[in-house]
Parts: C-alpha cells; sequence; structure tokens
C-alpha cells in the first residue's frame, strides 16, 4: 500500500511517497491505569466487553486506511476518535501523523477486532518527523471534535502525556509481533471522552498542535452512512 502524503518539516519538506505492508490499532494505552480501568468500565456500561489485558493491539487491513474528506459507512451507529499516528519505514525513518480510528459501535459490543475492519482509519494528509518533536512530545495536545445535526461539539482533549509516547508504544508493538518494526502504520489508541459518550454526527474533526514549534496538524471527514436503500 501506498499514501501519498505531505512532509513538513523545518528544513525542506514537501510531497513524498510511504509505502507500508502492514497496520495496527493499539487501544488502552493510557499511562495511568486508573483512568484505563475507568474507560474500561465506561465501556463494559455500554455492554462492550474489555480486554483481559492491557494495552491491546489490533491488526487491521492495509487498504482500510483513507485520506478522503468522506467516508462511507454501515449503519448510523459508528464514531470516530483521535489519535497519533507512526509510520515506520524502519527503526531509524519514522513520521508522525493524525488520525482516527473509526468504529462501529454496534459490532464493537460483540466483536472488537471486527469492528476495526468494517469502518476505514482516516489520516492526516500531513506528517512530521518523529525527530523534530520527540524531545517535547509531552507537550503535544491533540483534541477532536464532532459536528452533530450541524452543532459542533468538544469531543476529546488532552495532552499527548496521558498515552503511551511513540517509544514506548513500539517497543509494546514490536514485543506482540515478534519482530522488528518496517514498513508499517501504528495507530496509538485515544484519550477520553468529553462527552461521557460516544456521538455519532456526520463530520469529524481533530487536531495536533505542537506548541513549541507552532504548528499543527489537521484532519476532517464526513460520515455519510449507507442508507440509501428503500425498507419496508
Amino acid at each position: 500500500m501506498r499514501l501519498d502524503l505531505i512532509l513538513e518539516q523545518r528544513e525542506g519538506g514537501g510531497a513524498f511517497s510511504f509505502e507500508f505492508t502492514r497496520m495496527v490499532n493499539a487501544g488502552y494505552v493510557g499511562r495511568n491505569q486508573e483512568e484505563v480501568r475507568r474507560h474500561i468500565e465506561e465501556l463494559a456500561a455500554k455492554g462492550i466487553p474489555g480486554p483481559k489485558r492491557t494495552p491491546v493491539l489490533f491488526p487491521v487491513v492495509p487498504r482500510q486506511i483513507l485520506l478522503d474528506e468522506q467516508i462511507e459507512v454501515y449503519g448510523n451507529d459508528t464514531s470516530g476518535e483521535v489519535e497519533y499516528v507512526l509510520l515506520i519505514k524502519d527503526e531509524n525513518t519514522i513520521y508522525v501523523g493524525l488520525g482516527s480510528d473509526h468504529t462501529d459501535r454496534h459490532l464493537e459490543e460483540t466483536d472488537i477486532p471486527r469492528s476495526k475492519q468494517i469502518c476505514p482509519n482516516v489520516i492526516s494528509r500531513s506528517v512530521w518527523p518523529l525527530q523534530e518533536i520527540e524531545k517535547h512530545w509531552d507537550q503535544l495536545t491533540i483534541k477532536a471534535d464532532v459536528v452533530k445535526d450541524g452543532q459542533q461539539t468538544a469531543y476529546q482533549e488532552g495532552k499527548l502525556e496521558l498515552i503511551m509516547n511513540p517509544a514506548t508504544l513500539m517497543d509494546f508493538v514490536r514485543n506482540e509481533i515478534g519482530g522488528p518494526l518496517r514498513d508499517m502504520v501504528i495507530y496509538s489508541g485515544t484519550i477520553g471522552l468529553l462527552t461521557g459518550e460516544f456521538v455519532a454526527g456526520e463530520k469529524f474533526k481533530a487536531r495536533l498542535d505542537d506548541p513549541v514549534l507552532g504548528r499543527s496538524l489537521n484532519l476532517a471527514y464526513g460520515v455519510l452512512p449507507l442508507n440509501y436503500l428503500a425498507v419496508d
């Protein structure tokens, strides 16, 4: 698979292509395990079974990653969640993007791995070199808003210090796959919801802010349910 992206860096940059063969989604990646347990309890209250151990890792079909400004989904009970994304060429060449692990919440209640396959992963067009931000990583902030019935609602917001940093996340993935990381996309897992519950809206917006270098990555996409069939 190939992603045609824009590399934003302090010197140079421009269009480039990233080729990869594997993609995984991490979950329950909070550094505060008490917060992780609270999130598991929230999901359990919605009928979504929690994992036996945390963090967790799910393989995702590589073709499920999109750069599109609009995605199509099956059903009305789907929602995104903001995450950072690692694009790993090899252990020394790593880029950071902004993504959303869009998920079918109805299917998630019975089969979390399959719920990750039925909806796409969405990624920002622009990415940064990891080496430019890793020293001030915990100061970066991610946030997301959801537009439902035309009204925009703050959905998620927090510093990246709340979840695993890239080095820890890569160690975890490396142990889970039993080998080196190469030609791989890793979705980091997310932070908690400001709303306390999933919101299935018609648009998802997200931003990754770097206050030290004064720049941002942005992501926005519309959500179109496949509901055009007449039902008696």
